[in-house]
């Protein structure tokens, strides 16, 4: 067979293999996210956000901060109710590769080379309630830029799983023009403390 046509093939079985394989991980994700309005909540969050801190009248800038914290109140409680039904899935199938680029259950072939999804959401979900709280006392605009972060990096973590790192920061730089390492240095130190540990980065 000529060279170049098994090159062909192989390249072409390859790329079916990872795109089922993903499918496969997104309708996981997708099953548990789908009865929450996590991701409308988050966008509402950051258009907010910008509003406030686009406002140059001081009391309708405060009279809108006060309104997202309803916002942020049902993010948070919708959020943490979804890593705690994630948290029942078998570990084998919440392994994510650490690996940069994306191969095809390669969180099965390299299992030490992994980490584990249900552990990074309930950090997420932490870091995001604290900054919720405000139990630091930011200032209106620190609170927003750390919860902004902190919202950011569950997404990144979120399109690890369903694709791979390279992917998921690419995406990251793109929409938010904002690097996976700004990202990780933005979040509170406790969320970073943890991620890191988790990821071993």
């Amino acid at each position: 067979m000529d060279i170049f046509v098994l090159v062909v093939l192989v390249a072409i079985g390859a790329h079916m293999l990872k795109s089922k394989y993903q499918s496969r991980r997104i309708a996981l994700l997708g099953s548990y996210l789908r009865k929450y309005q996590i991701e409308k909540l988050m966008e509402s969050l950051t258009e907010g956000y910008l509003r406030a801190l686009g406002e140059g009248d001081p009391a309708r800038r405060e009279q809108i901060w006060r309104l997202l914290e309803t916002t942020e109140t049902a993010l948070c409680d919708q959020l943490n109710s979804f890593v705690a039904e994630f948290s029942r899935v078998e570990e084998a199938d919440a392994r994510v590769s650490k690996l940069a680029l994306a191969i095809p259950y390669a969180d099965k072939l390299f299992p030490k080379a992994t980490f584990d999804l249900r552990k990074a959401l309930a950090i997420h979900a932490q870091g995001i309630t604290n900054a919720a709280k405000n139990s630091l006392n930011r200032t209106p605009k620190s609170k927003a830029f750390t919860l902004s972060a902190e919202l950011f990096l569950l997404q990144h973590t979120c399109h690890w799983f369903c694709k791979s790192k390279t992917v998921a920061s690419a995406r990251m730089l793109g929409r938010q023009k904002t690097s996976y390492e700004q990202l990780v240095d933005a979040v509170a130190p406790d969320t970073r403390q943890a991620y890191c540990a988790l990821i071993g980065r």
